[in-house]
């Protein structure tokens, strides 16, 4: 019998389609308490969690990462800039997640929490996707400054959350499952 938390790992999913409803507070802080639950370096908990939940907000910073991404080198960066698609998919909910810059496990640390934040949303039925592409829009430091951060962090990353559109019915994706080797 598969337990609780191995079934949520296995089911969660990158959503990319969310009904317009919002998360409840309830599940909003069940959440981020999550993420403060991830393991850290030396007990560190050196992260910083952003909650968005103004449209208009969302809607710009996606603007925002756009208009950089759209003069990328990079042709599918520059053509994912020029979709009509919102950077967050239109998820009610996100949440930004920076580290304190003068801890060297800050990285690591807060993948782990947005980690935890992911497979506690599946665990709730709601879908989640991780959100790399928001990192055009914090090489705005004007823009940045708007967010609010504690002096002394970096924003990495985001999480979009929301609860799944009907539309999302993709299975599981294939796994490489050669990538072990044993020393024993």
């Amino acid at each position: 019998m598969e337990n609780q938390v191995l079934k949520a790992i296995k089911n969660r999913r990158s959503t990319r389609k969310y009904k317009e409803d919002q998360i409840t507070e309830e599940e909003l802080q069940t959440i981020l308490e999550a993420g403060i639950q991830a393991p850290t370096a030396n007990n560190l908990q050196p992260w910083h969690f952003t909650v968005i939940q103004d449209k208009d907000m969302i809607n710009h910073i996606s603007d925002k990462s756009k208009e950089i991404m759209v003069k990328s080198d990079n042709e599918k960066i520059s053509n994912m800039g020029k979709s009509p698609v919102n950077i967050f998919y239109d998820a009610p909910t996100i949440i930004i997640v920076s580290g304190k810059e003068d801890v060297s496990s800050s990285l690591v640390d807060c993948s782990a929490a947005i980690e935890n934040m992911l497979i506690a949303s599946e665990s709730m039925g709601l879908g989640t996707v991780w959100i790399g592409l928001i990192r055009f829009f914090f090489t705005l430091t004007d823009e940045v400054e708007k967010l609010n951060l504690p002096e002394g962090y970096k924003p990495f990353y985001a999480v979009s959350i929301g609860y799944k559109s009907n539309e999302n019915t993709q299975g599981p994706s294939k796994r490489n499952m050669d990538v072990i080797n044993y020393i024993r």
